[in-house]
């Protein structure tokens, strides 16, 4: 097996003395054969058991020329959307369209479809009617069941019924993918399918063995039915403990969902970052100026998958899962001397993580025989008394990667959960973080203050990050450092009025502090805080959660957060009246806004620079907070923000989770 690319053409097919592909790869992003592209990871473990794949990346989609490029393939297509959720992909929260593609050569936007899984799948039936085609990826994980479409304004079937594909691959895909490849070429046998985790598919009658979900009408029509059915499949994302799921499409039509496929070992995971890849490009995008989103993780090492945060906004638990798998320190370390030989290294690896970068082991040892807690979660509202906490295996992880030879800085920009952090009895980890793996400003994502807003986030009190925030500022003052924390917050989540938003904002006041950008609630299939959006219910108590829905609210909440900004002064004084908050426009040290009539500021405290560990006055992070972009400090999801790591790439049946694509502290988150 030679370190080079997989065929992109049938010429290079031929080269290698094929007559025909086994598999031809579709996907929504250029092919880059790093192991943080999903389609890279797939390709490369279906090649080491033997398969020929060939990668038909970024196809034109308006007639089937594309498609039958290689001929029809000796066994079957693959398809997956990308790396994210299409509809992400192009659209911000305000339904605008974006115009670029970190994903696409030269950043270039427009050269996939909406809802691409289905319209790929839909080409590729056109040209070849019976061949098997498989899915996978974020876009189909997280749209396995009827889900609600946030674009469409409705809820939408199971993309495997749209989209007409043979099987579905959820989750993280390395054990399904070879699973479902064997199924294919042993001649797939519909007996067969019950034992393949990691797997959805389409049978004509009802399982009896399977808990039966709500079925599309009932979740479509009613959203308490909604609601009921996504907090059954929520609970049931589970490898150890998780039942399989039957809900009906419509009237002769069952989707079936075996259990999620286990986690990897640490041995399995080692290997599957060990493979030939390229790290680079293919060449065909030269031209072009090569694909934005390498550039973001060229330098970057994932080290873990899953996240036992549990984020409400965030889909990696619906995708990932909550049971963390991480890979060995000889497998990361020999990955960091790897990147020094590359030929663009500077001196910096740019990251060290995963949807959670200071997440090294499962919450607990009941996860690794039980599964993860049922109701429960590791970190809400406090941490749980049964959690392992420890940060000694990452700091082993960062000495030994920085005393790599042409290493000078090693940093962490995936995400840290301070929650975890303050659980921790042994304060060296902060200590070491600060001293060798920032750069001036860490950034953390406590997401709101408000007590009633937190709790449907499923995010730890304000109590928590001020004293963070506080042993944060002690740890650097001993240092002689001045470094600064950058919050992460977010407006518009369930739960969230404008009373809310005002607490907030005084908050925010207080601290002196003012983000430059604000990340509006974007909802996205998969994730809890979706379901609140759409259903009005919290699906846990289904007890109602008031959620902001008009164009004009969800503006004056982001106004608030930046109530600085002279142009967001009228939104900001029509909120305070509505709230009753008058005593906050005028000029005491408290107000927010002066009168209508005078636009000078008001007086505020705090207008020196802060300390260290306190907010920094204006400054946000120089990466604009972008969903769908491969920035390295997720949280939704798709998602999630990061620079995306290999744990939530789409791929089939593997990739990250969105909601914010990238991977903040949970991400993705």
């Amino acid at each position: 097996m030679n370190n080079t690319f997989l065929p992109v053409t049938m010429e290079e097919c031929r080269a290698r003395g094929w007559d025909a592909p086994d598999f031809v790869y579709v996907c929504g992003d250029a092919y880059v054969d790093h192991p943080s592209f999903g389609h890279a990871i797939i390709g490369r473990i279906l090649e080491k058991a033997g398969y020929r794949v060939a990668m038909l990346c970024l196809p034109s989609w308006q007639d089937t020329t594309d498609f039958t490029r290689f001929g029809r393939p000796r066994l079957g297509f693959l398809v997956t959307a990308g790396v994210i959720d299409s509809m992400v992909n192009h659209y911000t929260v305000a339904k605008k369209r974006r115009h670029d593609d970190a994903y696409a050569p030269g950043g270039k936007g427009g050269m996939r479809p909406d809802r691409a899984t289905v319209v790929y799948c839909n080409r590729i039936r056109q040209a070849y009617r019976d061949v098997p085609v498989l899915i996978g990826g974020v876009e189909a994980s997280l749209r396995r069941f009827s889900h609600y479409d946030y674009w469409d304004d409705k809820v939408r079937r199971s993309v495997l019924v749209d989209s007409g594909a043979t099987l579905l691959m959820y989750g993280m895909g390395e054990k399904s993918i070879i699973e479902c490849a064997n199924w294919v070429a042993d001649g797939m046998n519909p007996a067969e399918l019950r034992n393949i985790r990691g797997i959805c598919y389409m049978a004509k009658t009802p399982d009896p063995q399977c808990i039966q979900l709500p079925s599309h009408e009932e979740v479509s029509t009613s959203r308490r039915k909604y609601a009921e059915a996504f907090v059954i499949q929520y609970d049931e994302q589970d490898p150890i403990r998780g039942k399989r799921m039957c809900q009906q499409q419509d009237t002769d039509r069952y989707l079936i969902q075996n259990q999620p496929s286990l986690p990897l070992t640490r041995e399995e995971l080692d290997a599957v970052y060990e493979l030939p890849y390229t790290r680079r490009w293919h060449p065909m995008y030269d031209k072009d100026g090569g694909i934005p989103a390498l550039q973001e993780v060229e330098f970057s090492i994932a080290s873990t998958r899953g996240c036992f945060g549990s984020c409400s906004f965030c889909a990696i638990t619906f995708h990932q899962g909550r049971i963390i798998q991480s890979r060995s320190v000889e497998s990361i370390v020999k990955e960091g001397r790897l990147l020094t030989t590359l030929p663009n290294f500077k001196g910096y690896i740019h990251d060290v993580g995963g949807p959670t970068a200071n997440f090294r082991q499962p919450a607990c040892k009941h996860q690794l025989e039980h599964g993860a807690c049922k109701n429960r979660q590791c970190l809400f509202p406090e941490p749980c008394k049964n959690m392992d906490v420890s940060h000694r295996e990452l700091i082993d992880i960062l000495r030994k990667l920085r005393a790599l030879p042409k290493v000078k800085k090693v940093f962490i920009r995936s995400g840290l959960r301070y929650d975890y952090i303050m659980a921790d009895k042994d304060h060296s980890f902060l200590r070491e973080l600060s001293e060798h793996h920032i750069s001036g400003q860490l950034k953390v994502a406590p997401e709101h203050v408000s007590p009633k807003v937190l709790a449907k986030m499923g995010k730890p009190g304000r109590n928590v990050y001020d004293a963070f925030c506080q042993r944060y500022a002690n740890v650097n003052e001993k240092l002689g450092k001045k470094q600064y924390l950058i919050p992460y917050l977010m407006s518009s989540h369930p739960g969230s009025d404008l009373n809310a938003a005002v607490e907030l904002a005084c908050y925010l006041r207080d601290i002196g502090f003012q983000p430059d950008q604000v990340q509006d609630f974007y909802p996205t299939p998969g994730t809890l805080s979706t379901a609140m959006f759409y259903t009005g219910l919290d699906p846990r108590t289904m007890e109602p959660v008031f959620v902001a829905r008009s164009p004009q609210e969800k503006a004056m909440q982001r106004a608030l957060m930046q109530y600085r900004v002279p142009q967001n002064r009228p939104l900001v004084r029509k909120a305070l009246r509505l709230c009753g908050r008058e005593d906050l426009i005028g000029y005491g040290p408290k107000c927010l806004v002066p009168p209508e009539h005078d636009d000078r500021p008001a007086i505020r405290p705090g207008h020196g620079r802060p300390d260290a560990g306190k907010p920094a006055r204006g400054r946000q992070s120089a990466e604009p907070r972008r969903t769908g972009r491969p920035e390295r400090t997720e949280r939704h999801g798709n998602p999630a923000r990061g620079k995306h790591d290999a744990a939530r790439r789409e791929r089939p049946g593997q990739g990250r989770a969105q909601s914010r694509p990238q991977s903040r502290e949970g991400r993705r988150r």
